[in-house]
This record gives C-alpha cells, sequence and structure tokens, in this order.
C-alpha cells in the first residue's frame, strides 16, 4: 500500500502532461523543470524528450525566463546584481546566460539610485528616522542592503544621508562585489 505522498510514476505521454500544466502554473529553467519530472518519470529516458518537445513549442525558452524573471526581480523587488544572479542560479538557470541576463537588465541602471529607492520603499524607519546616529540601525539597514544584492560604495553613498554622522561610515574597498545573497 503507497503512502498518502507517494505519487505515481508518469509514462512519457502523462509525463509532458504533467510539464505542461507545471509551467502553466510557473515559469521555470529547463535544469528546474527537469528536476521536477526526475521525481514524477516512470523512466529517466522519457525526460530528455519531453523537454526537448516542450521547447519546440516555444514552452521552454531559459533565454526568455532568465531575461523575464530578471526584469521582474529588478523592477518589482528592487534587487542588486549580485541577489539577482544568485535567485537565478536557485532556479538553476546556466551560469552564462544569467550573467547575460543581469548584465542587460543592469546595463542601464544607477545603483545609487537603486539603493535609494530600494530604501524608500523597503526601509521606512531609515527615511522616517532622518538623521539617525544609532549605528545598530545604519548597521542593519547596511546589512539588509547587502542582502538585497547591492555593493557597499552605492549603499554607503545613501545611508550618509540619514546618519548624524556621516563622516563616521567608512569607505568600502575599491572592489567590492556584493556578496552571494
Amino acid at each position: 500500500m503507497q503512502s498518502p505522498k507517494a505519487r505515481a510514476k508518469l509514462p512519457e505521454d502523462a509525463l509532458f502532461d504533467y510539464a505542461v500544466r507545471a509551467l502553466a502554473n510557473r515559469a521555470c529553467s529547463s535544469d528546474e523543470l527537469r528536476f521536477k519530472l526526475r521525481q514524477r518519470a516512470a523512466k529517466l529516458s522519457d525526460i530528455d524528450p519531453v523537454v526537448a518537445r516542450l521547447k519546440d513549442l516555444g514552452y521552454l525558452d531559459d533565454k526568455r525566463f532568465a531575461e523575464m524573471y530578471t526584469a521582474m526581480r529588478v523592477e518589482n523587488d528592487g534587487f542588486g546584481k549580485a541577489r539577482v544572479l544568485h535567485d537565478l542560479r536557485g532556479r538553476r538557470v546556466a551560469p552564462k546566460l544569467a550573467e547575460k541576463a543581469v548584465a542587460l537588465a543592469f546595463q542601464e541602471k544607477n545603483e545609487d539610485e537603486m539603493v535609494a529607492a530600494y530604501v524608500e520603499r523597503r526601509m521606512p524607519s531609515v527615511v522616517a528616522g532622518g538623521h539617525t546616529g544609532d549605528e545598530k540601525k545604519l548597521a542593519a539597514a547596511y546589512r539588509k542592503l547587502r542582502r538585497a544584492g547591492f555593493a557597499s560604495g552605492p549603499i554607503l553613498t545613501v545611508l550618509r544621508r540619514f546618519a548624524a554622522h556621516p563622516e563616521l561610515l567608512e569607505e568600502p574597498p575599491p572592489d567590492d562585489d556584493p556578496p552571494d545573497a
């Protein structure tokens, strides 16, 4: 007797239908879909033909997915480069494809303006607090902005606007890259 969580393994035609439904619910990359299909396929050899058929029909396109996902994360969520790149890796997008999509999305963006917009939208306590002398509040804001994928330079430029003692905020190293989010 099967446990209630065990799912029936699917033959190729049913696996294709499952893949179409999965893509209708949530867009994903080819590798992400392959991972889902491995859990449901009766034979692992059925996965590649299903993925190839989906690509032929235009239902699955990693380049389009990466560009749309990146645009959504930048425009809707306001995240920085490092965070978007990290999220694409988490969605199993090929590294070179992810880097191209991120470069395209950020080519005409000003990171200082993006950081300022993020602070205004997501961190109203920093904006409303005016010039804050609370080092803990500034440190927390800095950490949150780093997790959002921004580099130290633009973060410090924006946080200086809200610091009671902006001269105490140190300059970042010249080749500072944001950590993976």
